[in-house]
């Protein structure tokens, strides 16, 4: 692939590593028509290679399944989606694919020898991608021989399911590598992000956030473990599938969020509720959200009463998919 290739040039998706991650890569690549490439990177005997790679096929075999059998799309399909996979231990298999993603152990040591394995490997135009969820991309990034190449795309799992990918480009990556890799994403289904390659990305700093202070309300008694879950379905988890964090916060009103933040630290006896000093800014001058104008977002060229109905129509869909809608009372 040449160095100024787009998504559409990249026809041999790889994934090295086929655990549960490198399984679900090779799902998606498969279901979206693309010839895959699953390489089991650890060293075994030739049986164990076997064997484990039959693993790997019968689990996205069961996986295409389970979603035929919900309705996802038509069974039929499901022989030629597997026939798109090749499964091999043999990483001169890997040799003409345009993206691979690494997948191995989240070890140093482990992402070391499979990326300089990669790079040996594959061709000069091929685009690596890690899939770390911790390890720094600019320290990896010096395991490859081309690092213009590289990146990180951190996928949740399951990767076949969650459509989120938060892709974050090394200080080396090509600025086109990062569009090549957005949109090839975007091709497939997924809801790619680009993010700095910070501690935690996006998903996993919030979450961590969050579970823990579920897990510390149960620690003090505030609420039943079922309770609390009950209250992230029921309230917390539809409310920001509709709307981010970010838009709640200017549709709600930043100074909503400044009090209730002040009241939290105040009474709980932590200064881990306070507002960081954008949402202070955001105070001093004026800018709480919808209301004035502007917030996190700009809402003066935005046709607002459009906006708040597209909002409530997302809203009362996922309400109804959910089962969560009440039906109205009985006409006396």
């Amino acid at each position: 692939m040449s160095a100024g290739a787009n998504a559409d040039q990249i026809r041999h998706v790889a994934a090295m590593g086929a655990g549960r991650m490198g399984r679900g890569i090779a799902h998606v690549f498969a279901y979206a028509g693309y010839r895959v490439t699953l390489a089991d990177a650890k060293p075994r005997g030739t049986r164990q290679h076997a064997e484990f790679l039959a693993e790997a096929r019968a689990e996205i075999a069961g996986n295409l399944a389970t979603l035929a059998e919900f309705g996802a799309f038509d069974g039929a399909l499901i022989p030629a989606m597997l026939g798109r996979i090749d499964f091999t231990a043999d990483l001169a298999d890997l040799a003409d694919a345009d993206l691979i993603f690494e997948g191995v152990s989240e070890t140093m040591e482990a992402k070391q020898q499979a990326l300089t394995a990669l790079s040996r490997a594959v061709g000069a135009g091929a685009i690596i991608a890690s899939t770390t969820s911790t390890l720094p991309v600019d320290k990896l990034a010096a395991f490859v021989t081309r690092p213009e190449r590289f990146l990180n795309a951190h996928w949740l799992n399951p990767a076949y399911l969650i459509p989120l990918v938060e892709v974050s480009p090394g200080t080396a990556t090509g600025p086109g590598i990062v569009d090549t890799v957005r949109e090839v994403l975007e091709k497939v289904g997924k809801v790619p992000v680009v993010c700095a390659a910070t501690p935690g990305y996006i998903i996993p700093r919030i979450q961590t956030v969050a579970m823990n202070e579920a897990a510390r309300m149960v620690e003090e008694g505030v609420a039943t473990a079922a309770d609390i879950d009950k209250a992230i379905r029921a309230g917390f988890g539809p409310r920001y599938a509709t709307m981010g964090l970010l838009e709640f916060v200017d549709v709600g009103g930043g100074d909503i969020l400044y009090h209730a933040s002040r009241y939290l630290a105040e009474n709980l006896s932590s200064e881990r509720y306070l507002s960081p000093q954008n949402v202070q800014d955001n105070m001093a001058q004026g800018r709480r959200g919808l209301r004035d104008g502007q917030g996190f977002y700009d809402f003066n060229a935005m046709d607002v009463p459009a906006y708040q109905r597209d909002q409530m129509a997302r809203f009362v869909a996922l309400i109804r998919h959910l089962n969560l809608l009440p039906p109205p009372g009985p006409v006396e």
